[in-house]
């Protein structure tokens, strides 16, 4: 229970600190662009200190989820005093505008990348292309007729160990065996089965070819048909993680993180016809896996790895939220930031075509206008995170054991 309980802090101590640098990334912006940052807090609620440094207050609150930077002039509607009219952030470019706001995504996104490469370069990165990366070599491969048998770990005297005789390690992919090039762990198989007597095999180690030769033994097997069979036998097991060098887990990480990119995406889009199977697990109904957490479901699931020693899976799970967290911010909703630069760029695009009319600019939107709106959705966001929450809290999604 205690590793659970530290999991779990260590988690929510992922996200608070994500959140921080988020508002960070904002402020650094502003501040490099000449805006004036008032203040600078991590967390909500009463204030446990602040100090002022220069002209920008920054402070801890007592409630860590979340944090604020307060920019002068956010808005055309802000009020700012005089000294800080020069350099309210609507008086900036619409592109500086831009930058900053998003900014805080933009850092959601550098996080998960930087959690994945540590991860690609301590433990690995998940086989989703199904490579032929070895975890295991087996101390033996014997005949058998059922499955039990198959799995059966004990070996006997004169079992013959192809793998481990050869040279065979975890972490080796075996790219060819003989003359057939090998690309998933599938096509080993189909290969190995077929194949009998001293093979010729290509292995990929640290970034190196190593050519080994193995003496495939013939073994019985159970067969599809219920009955038995003969096939080739080297004694390796798939690894679901790939490990990358420092340079090569650069080039892995990016294209992983495309990937994943991609899928959080899809997700998202896929999240309002989710919610009704949230509904049904907070009654009773048997919770998918693939319905929506809250951050309290999240923390909880990273408690549960930390518990079975899975830290791929707690720096995975990071790594997706912060993609998540970095992709729906950009949604053009207010009062996300991705809202704010839609309005940013309306402003722009419409007085360029009044420009083309012979007309002067409109002037800055109308916040107030959209309060209503706003408000709608902000209700919407609070139903969800309230019923992913109590789902998680009632029936919450729970590792394999």
């Amino acid at each position: 229970m205690l590793v659970y309980l530290l999991g779990v802090v260590l988690f929510a101590l992922g996200i608070c600190v994500s959140v921080a640098l988020h508002e960070a990334g904002h402020m650094l912006t502003a501040k490099a662009f000449g805006m004036k940052v008032r203040r600078y807090f991590v967390g909500f609620g009463p204030t446990v200190f602040s100090f002022r440094r220069g002209e920008t207050e920054y402070g801890l609150k007592w409630i860590p989820l979340g944090g604020f930077c307060d920019i002068a002039g956010m808005t055309a509607l802000d009020e700012v005093t005089p000294d800080e009219a020069p350099r309210a952030m609507y008086r900036f470019k619409t592109w500086k505008r831009t930058v900053v706001l998003s900014a805080g995504s933009f850092t959601h996104f550098v996080l998960g990348f930087i959690v994945l490469y540590l991860m690609a370069i301590t433990m690995g990165l998940p086989n989703l292309d199904n490579r032929p990366v070895v975890s295991e070599v087996s101390d033996c491969v014997t005949n058998a007729t059922t499955v039990q048998q198959v799995n059966d770990p004990r070996c006997r005297p004169g079992d013959p160990a192809p793998a481990k005789a050869a040279g065979i390690q975890p972490g080796d992919e075996i790219v060819a065996v003989g003359s057939t090039p090998i690309r998933e762990w599938s096509d080993l198989l189909r290969t190995v089965q077929g194949a009998e007597g001293p093979t010729p095999m290509t292995v990929l180690r640290d970034g190196e070819r190593v050519q080994l030769t193995v003496d495939v033994p013939q073994v019985t097997r159970p067969a599809e048909n219920g009955g038995t069979e003969q096939a080739g036998a080297i004694g390796v097991a798939p690894s679901s993680l790939v490990p990358h060098g420092p340079v090569a887990a650069l080039g892995g990480t990016a294209a992983f993180t495309g990937e994943l990119v991609a899928e959080t995406w899809q997700r998202l889009l896929e999240f309002p016809e989710r919610i009704p199977a949230v509904v049904e697990a907070i009654f009773g109904g048997e919770r998918d896996p693939n319905t929506p957490i809250s951050v309290v479901g999240a923390s909880r699931i990273g408690g549960e790895a930390v518990e079975q020693g899975l830290w791929e899976v707690f720096l995975f799970l990071l790594a997706s939220l912060n993609f998540f967290v970095g992709i729906f911010n950009l949604l053009p909703l207010l009062p996300l930031d991705g809202g704010h630069i839609a309005v940013t760029w309306y402003e722009r695009v419409r007085d360029w075509l009044r420009k083309l009319r012979g007309k002067v600019p409109a002037g800055p939107v109308d916040y107030t206008r959209l309060n209503a709106v706003t408000m709608v959705l902000v209700v919407i966001g609070g139903a969800v995170v309230l019923l992913t929450v109590t789902a998680d809290i009632v029936n919450p999604i729970r590792l394999m054991r």
